[in-house]
């Protein structure tokens, strides 16, 4: 009786011990569950390098809102050009790709100081009722085309207008009788088409609030070199602002700038679905503001999201209202934000 006991218990060790490392392994070869309330890793955020300027345009009050390439020129337009020059309608600005560049390398150190361009519009910002200021640039060549805001009674009312730049970038010249309407669509405060592109010779703005619950159905409008409206074409539900965006590439894809502060109430965010999908960084998970570039493609049937991750920008701390955005080769891309917190001209590698 004692001799098979000692059997049975022999067994039973022995088939407790299979068992256990049977489970080991399979514990080590399993991902381990999920624990309630703990958030997915989510993407790497992208570390922003400044590019500390001088002059003019580096004050708060300059208030950048939009930049573009013109050739190997950077042109940084200030949302009040007048406040920048005491003679023409104010000024622009220019800073070369080569000191942009030679400052990332190291080669120079900083400040850079970006030349002031004159701006010659006679009377365009007077005979605007209620202006409030220039919100975006592209170039086409030596066409030059503008977006302009302006707050007439209590609603909105963008505008766009086109010009020419000097090819030796000594003068921006805007033709006042080439001003078009663009209304609004979604009758909020402070908003209007803040970003453009040209594609060919067709030229496409952008509206600022395309979320769900302010703008079901948003639009990008169309108009050709001489600012004939064109029909309008689909844009995709985006929470949050869109403020500015690059030129397009050779698939017509082109990134745009995605800002949010927490104070703007009257963008009633809704669910964002690139979070779903692509989830946020960790400077992202601790805060609600939202500082990142999505990719777009465009094509005449219409603008579409692409599936990619948006480039998170790693925040640090104050929100940074983003206005200004274009590419640089194939680094990454350049940013300039208004006078929130202050002027900063930014780099972020892709």
């Amino acid at each position: 009786m004692k001799s098979w006991y000692r059997r049975a218990t022999l067994i039973s060790a022995a088939l407790i011990g299979v068992v256990a490392l049977a489970w080991f392994v399979l514990d080590r070869r399993s991902p381990a569950p999920a624990v309630p309330g703990t958030a997915t890793p989510g993407p790497t955020e992208h570390p922003l390098v400044e590019i500390p300027l001088s002059g003019p345009i580096a004050a708060a009050n300059a208030e950048v809102s939009g930049m573009a390439w013109y050739g190997d020129v950077l042109i940084l337009l200030p949302q009040y050009p007048g406040r920048m020059a005491d003679r023409d309608d104010g000024a622009v600005f220019a800073l070369p790709r080569a000191d942009i560049v030679a400052f990332l390398d190291g080669d120079v150190d900083g400040p850079l100081e970006p030349v002031a361009v004159p701006l010659l519009a006679p009377g365009l910002a007077e005979g605007i009722q209620d202006f409030e200021g220039y919100e975006a640039i592209a170039f086409a060549g030596e066409r030059a085309y503008l977006t302009i805001e302006a707050s007439p009674g209590a609603s909105m009312q963008g505008y766009l207008v086109t010009g020419a730049i000097t090819p030796d970038v000594s003068a921006l010249r805007l033709d006042p009788e080439s001003l078009v309407e663009i209304d609004p669509q979604a009758g909020l405060s402070n908003m209007s088409d803040e970003a453009l592109f040209t594609v060919g010779d067709v030229v496409v703005t952008i509206y600022e609030a395309n979320g769900a619950n302010v703008n079901p159905e948003p639009v990008a409008h169309r108009f050709d070199a001489a600012l004939g409206v064109l029909e309008a074409v689909a844009f995709p539900n985006v929470e949050y602002r869109i403020t500015d965006a690059t030129a397009l590439d050779a698939d017509g894809t082109f990134w745009a700038i995605n800002y949010f502060w927490p104070g703007d109430v009257k963008l009633d965010p809704a669910a964002d679905p690139l979070v779903a999908a692509f989830g946020v960084g960790a400077t992202h998970a601790q805060s609600e503001t939202v500082e990142r570039l999505v990719a777009f493609r465009y094509d005449t049937a219409g603008i579409a999201l692409v599936d990619a991750p948006p480039i998170q920008l790693e925040l640090a701390g104050e929100a940074r209202n983003w206005e200004g955005v274009v590419r640089l080769d194939e680094r990454g891309f350049l940013l300039v934000t208004d006078k929130f917190p202050q002027t900063i001209l930014g780099f972020v590698g892709r």
